[in-house]
């Protein structure tokens, strides 16, 4: 529940990502490293739409990325099942099959999304403004506003206020209109 409250307010732009983050995953200390597989097999669920998006994107050879403040436990698991071309998430620490409530490395903020969508469209060879970023709250703000589409998907009112476009009644595929138009 304290995980849950806090994530909530992060989301909002309530609280600083970063400390944020650290807060939520010392919380974790101490568990099993089992209950990611748990989470994953038992709580992850795709957003609506997620599936048929990603396989008429690929169709049309556009590339796509998981960049998440969660965790590369499961991003790494999704890009694997959905077939994404990039991902990128938070990596924590993990000793003796226990979490150590730390997290390794850069911690994946709205400027860390932003520098990525940077370093993807590079490696492409393209302009950020060929790009759309979906997302769902503040951490996402930079990345979206650097994007040449910014999505809101069901986000929180400050994502949605910045946005180009807010899906709030349908799933990820209605992005598949956005691409049709170009």
């Amino acid at each position: 529940e304290q995980v849950s409250d806090i994530t909530e307010s992060a989301m909002r732009g309530e609280m600083d990502f970063q400390s944020s983050l650290r807060k939520r995953v010392n919380l974790l200390a101490g568990l099993s490293s089992d209950v990611l597989n748990k989470v994953y097999q038992d709580k992850l669920k795709l957003n609506p739409g997620a599936e048929r998006m990603v396989t008429e994107l690929r169709k049309k050879d556009i590339k796509t990325a998981l960049v998440s403040g969660g965790f590369t436990y499961f991003s790494e698991r999704l890009q694997q099942r959905l077939q994404l071309d990039f991902q990128l998430a938070n990596q924590l620490e993990i000793v003796n099959n226990c979490l150590t409530g730390n997290v390794l490395g850069p911690i994946v903020d709205s400027r860390r999304k932003r520098i990525y969508l940077d370093e993807i469209c590079q490696q492409l060879n393209i302009n950020p403004t060929q790009s759309i970023a979906i997302g769902d709250g503040a951490n996402d703000l930079e990345m979206l506003s650097r994007a040449g589409l910014g999505v809101a998907f069901q986000a929180k009112p400050v994502l949605q206020r910045k946005a180009d476009a807010a899906l709030n009644f349908s799933g990820l595929e209605a992005v598949l209109d956005f691409i049709n138009l170009v």
